[in-house]
């Protein structure tokens, strides 16, 4: 690791879609992840919402039907025209890697949800070396105070390497018809 990193991430597309076990190099990546969708989910709702940009061809069909829409923890496709589209995956059987998430506390991840999510990053460069120190910073305390300028010790008490996530920037915002439709129709994953 070269340097600390400071700028903003989108935190849920780094420590939350790896769960979803999707390779790298499938051929659709999302190009934003949230946590929460304004006026209609909060981050206790557990959801995870995957966007993406494609035309609605036989290809990305085939890539929504064999990697998302089978995946044990999808709900909802919901295509919002102009080549945009919103995956809804249930993020509860995450629940305790999801609120360290919110919190935060990456570092607390379970064993199984760091093994995944190193596995996800293990050929990223810089990435990579980011998302080990973020998830075990105990060797990086000293490099990451010397590089900040603070106090050794003040960098100890707060443990953790990275920011928490900006829930504004992890909230996706869409029109109010589509979300009347959303909620109309799918108010059981509401309940849920």
């Amino acid at each position: 690791m070269k340097s600390v990193y400071t700028d903003y991430f989108q935190k849920s597309k780094v420590f939350l879609y790896p769960l979803l076990k999707l390779k790298k190099g499938i051929d659709y990546v999302p190009i934003q992840t949230y946590v929460c969708w304004e006026h209609a989910y909060t981050t206790d709702d557990y959801k995870f919402f995957c966007e993406y940009r494609a035309p609605l061809s036989k290809k990305f069909i085939n890539f929504c039907d064999i990697y998302l829409k089978s995946h044990k923890c999808f709900l909802e496709h919901l295509d919002l025209g102009d080549n945009k589209h919103i995956f809804i995956f249930n993020f509860k059987n995450y629940k305790k890697d999801y609120d360290r998430f919110l919190k935060g506390k990456y570092s607390q991840f379970s064993l199984d949800s760091k093994l995944v999510i190193l596995d996800f990053f293990s050929s990223s460069g810089n990435m990579a070396d980011y998302v080990k120190v973020f998830l075990s910073p105990d060797n990086y305390h000293e490099s990451y105070a010397v590089e900040l300028d603070i106090k050794l010790k003040d960098i100890k008490d707060v443990y953790e390497l990275c920011s928490i996530p900006d829930i504004e920037k992890e909230t996706f915002r869409e029109n109010n018809e589509l979300l009347n439709c959303l909620l109309d129709k799918n108010s059981i994953y509401l309940e849920k």
